[in-house]
């Protein structure tokens, strides 16, 4: 099944997990259904293994997938403990779980041990038993009915049978997507607070529905540990969605951490601005350049907000030296606005929703056509790309296809031959010309006709 790329803003995401002891072929199945898209990969200092997260589209309906490691239920070894740890988390993040098992090793009494667990969630499980790779394996598969569970899917994770059955499925008991959402008019502007544990998300939250608030009815949301909550500020509307409220166990902290992603990812997807809070005291980590990876990977817009700043010993040049800390670290944000507060004593905090305001009107402006293509045909003849087979690249036309964020299709003569170099002229450009230097902008090559 051909995945697609999606142009324009992506819609909230179901989470489907994979899960199952280790060596059954779950890295295997992930990888075929991620197919050539780029895994997110989050690994931090200390940790066990990897994580692999991706999104992913079947039949029209896009979900995240997560890679999860060997579920062992009664080992005591200290590395099984925590990849059991981290599955479990995996478990009550997803909306689905792809339960996988081998043929060629039988059940298991660990099987079982996982089965029974797996029950007690109340989510739709699959079950999936892997390596059936021809019709000497068939016959492996009636063992486990003993589960008491049915239907059973056969499959060859590696070669493929059984796979687009499986997910055929699976996909059609995904929850409802969204209604795609327009320019945004009359709807509230969405706005997520994410960032690593004790940044300070609910402080900041709370700071803000502290002041001048009109509508403050916290709503339990779409995913499971986000707070929606719809605001009126000076007339405009907004929908604060708080992900701080993942659930804390201090022997997994580190897993915990990890599992923060997750979050992020969600409320990422729902949101037209993504507040990522940094510790001032702590400046920018490696997991705060993911989570704003996520970020732009989905197109929504980003203010670094640095909280804990009265915290900080400052002098002329503290500022200047902590935004060269942020834009080295996070070249790819190097449009994102900055701004410092303390949601503890509310420094700077209300200046956040004229940042929000700018950066959105930013988000959902569309260019008329004619007016795009005077400017691309003076930032072309400014500096003409360098053709690689000594002809010349013909630039045809270019149109805007969507905002959230704004998205344009470049019709050209050969697509393939725009080096990357050359693509991020165009878009700095395009920032300057007509007032985006705040939001990310998609650039899609195409050839005329195609």
């Amino acid at each position: 099944m051909e995945q697609t790329q999606t142009i324009g803003r992506n819609a909230a995401r179901p989470v489907i997990a994979i899960v199952g002891r280790p060596n059954v072929g779950k890295s295997t199945l992930f990888n075929r259904l991620a197919g050539g898209m780029r895994a997110i990969v989050i690994d931090e200092p200390g940790a066990t293994r990897d994580r692999n997260y991706v999104d992913c589209i079947w039949n029209g309906r896009p979900f995240t997938l997560i890679d999860t490691g060997g579920f062992e239920p009664a080992s005591e070894v200290e590395i099984l403990v925590q990849m059991r740890e981290q599955t479990k988390l995996a478990i009550e993040e997803a909306d689905i779980i792809l339960f996988l098992l081998d043929a060629r090793d039988g059940l298991t009494p660990a099987d079982q041990e996982i089965s029974r667990m797996l029950r007690l969630e109340n989510k739709k499980v699959y079950y999936a038993v892997n390596k059936v790779d021809g019709p000497r394996h068939e016959a492996l598969v009636a063992e486990f009915y003993r589960l008491g569970v049915e239907p059973l899917y056969p499959l060859s994770a590696q070669h493929g049978p059984g796979f687009d059955e499986l997910m055929d499925d699976v996909v059609a008991s995904l929850p409802a997507a969204e209604p795609a959402e327009g320019d945004g008019e009359g709807e509230p502007i969405r706005i997520a607070v994410v960032g690593r544990p004790n940044v300070g998300k609910s402080s900041l939250v709370n700071r803000i529905l502290g002041y001048e608030r009109t509508i403050a009815n916290p709503t339990p949301g779409t995913t499971r540990d986000a707070i929606d909550t719809p605001i009126t500020r000076n007339g405009k509307r907004y929908l604060l969605i708080d992900t701080a409220g993942i659930r804390r166990k201090s022997r997994i902290s580190l897993t915990m951490e990890k599992y923060s992603t997750v979050q992020a990812m969600k409320a990422i997807g729902r949101a037209d601005i993504a507040l990522i809070l940094l510790d001032a005291k702590e400046g920018i980590s490696e997991q705060d350049v993911k989570i704003a990876g996520l970020a732009l990977e989905r197109g929504t817009a980003c203010i670094l907000v640095v909280n804990k700043w009265d915290l900080i010993e400052k002098d002329n040049s503290t500022v200047g030296v902590f935004v060269e800390k942020i834009r080295y670290n996070s070249k790819f944000l190097d449009f994102a606005p900055i701004i410092f507060v303390s949601a503890l004593s509310g420094q700077r905090v209300t200046n956040i929703f004229a940042l929000v305001e700018r950066v959105y009107a930013q988000y959902t402006r569309r260019i008329e056509t004619g007016e795009l293509n005077r400017k691309i045909r003076e930032i072309v003849e400014a500096n003409p790309p360098p053709g690689r087979t000594g002809k010349p690249h013909v630039f045809n036309y270019i149109t805007q296809v969507a905002v959230k964020p704004p998205s344009f299709v470049l019709f050209v003569s050969n697509p393939q031959g725009i080096h990357f170099s050359y693509e991020r002229y165009l878009v700095n450009r395009i920032r300057e010309a007509f007032g985006l230097a705040e939001v990310p902008i998609r650039l899609f090559f195409r050839k005329k006709g195609a």
